[in-house]
């Protein structure tokens, strides 16, 4: 199946990760079940007959039965072309936060290079490491990084700024971006994103 169990609150999200797997399925040995279909979407049995129906019933999929317990799923071209239509948009919406988690990382290690730091230490493991790697590149910084968020603070000192991965929270007493003067949290530029907020507030170093 092409994507690992897991809950989507979404509707429209389910329905496209069931006709995205019945795509995926396609050329199996085994026919999808129903019961498949659920497990990966993160819905009820009953959920899932319900949007099979409806994606027939928008012709976006076809249904053979097998025998008494068996039904083979198959997406239409009406089907593929709303997939092709759905992945593009989410390729455009991807490509949107790239560009502006670009810019506002540029623009926290062009500060950090004016305020005469010489290294920029990525702590954790972070989505964005290749942004981050390509900007110290430009801006004539050395780029290192750590996995262990503990190593990664004791390594901070005058010539090193601190980028903490998405994955790490920030202290529990506010000592963040914007706080502690040499670093930077990815979560908050991460949030503001998500929130719509397209020009993600960067501390001033």
């Amino acid at each position: 199946m092409n994507h690992s169990p897991h809950p989507v609150n979404n509707p429209a999200d389910t329905e496209f990760l069931i006709l995205e797997n019945i795509y995926a399925s396609l050329g199996q040995d085994t026919p999808l079940r129903q019961r498949d279909l659920a497990l990966v979407a993160g819905a009820s049995l009953g959920m899932t007959n319900s949007i099979l129906k409806r994606l027939a019933q928008k012709g976006w999929i076809s249904a053979k039965r097998l025998n008494r317990r068996n039904i083979q799923y198959a997406v239409t071209i009406d089907g593929i072309n709303e997939i092709l239509r759905r992945s593009y948009r989410y390729f455009k919406r991807t490509i949107k936060n790239i560009m502006a988690y670009k810019d506002a990382i540029d623009r926290v290690v062009g500060q950090a290079k004016r305020k005469n730091y010489t290294v920029i230490l990525l702590i954790g493991v972070s989505d964005l490491e290749f942004i981050i790697e390509h900007s110290c590149h430009n801006h004539g910084l050395t780029f290192l990084k750590t996995v262990d968020a503990a190593t990664g603070r004791q390594a901070l000192d005058s010539q090193s700024f601190g980028i903490f991965a998405e994955t790490i929270p920030e202290q529990p007493d506010g000592r963040g971006a914007g706080k502690t003067p040499n670093t930077l949290h990815l979560s908050r530029l991460v949030m503001r994103n998500s929130q719509g907020l397209h020009e993600p507030a960067i501390p001033r170093i």
